[in-house]
């Protein structure tokens, strides 16, 4: 499979795990809300490494200042996973802090779909190698 293909694959894939992720989390509905987590977990970790690959077939510094801007944003985004998670174990151990949790888990969704579109924009700003 292609760098190409693959992230792309993987992305919607993890898009489609963090909508599952959404509508199973606000219906409580914690055993297919954690299945879905562990999907669109495992495959972003799959659409990053189709990522870097495809990376290595572009200059990413002529994108300009999309690049550094989605590195750090990537970074970041990465770091935030962690805090959810932690707000979700949290949350199972007191559904007092659930709504908590929504608001951090949504406000990871929206870095995940911004480091999304600032890659996509990074690549289509990047001059192709070879």
């Amino acid at each position: 499979m292609s760098s190409g293909t693959g992230f792309f694959l993987f992305l919607c894939v993890t898009l489609a795990g963090l909508t599952g992720a959404v509508v199973t989390g606000r219906a409580a509905r914690r055993k297919v809300h954690l299945c879905c987590v562990a999907t669109a977990i495992v495959s972003l970790g799959v659409a990053i490494y189709y990522a870097e690959q495809l990376g290595k077939l572009y200059d990413l510094e002529a994108a300009g200042w999309i690049y550094p801007f989605h590195l750090l944003l990537a970074k970041v985004t990465t770091g935030s996973y962690l805090v959810v998670i932690g707000s979700g174990l949290a949350t199972i151990r007191s559904s007092s802090r659930r709504k908590t949790h929504g608001r951090i888990a949504y406000s990871v969704l929206v870095l995940t779909v911004m480091t999304a579109i600032t890659g996509i924009w990074m690549i289509l700003a990047a001059t192709p190698l070879g």
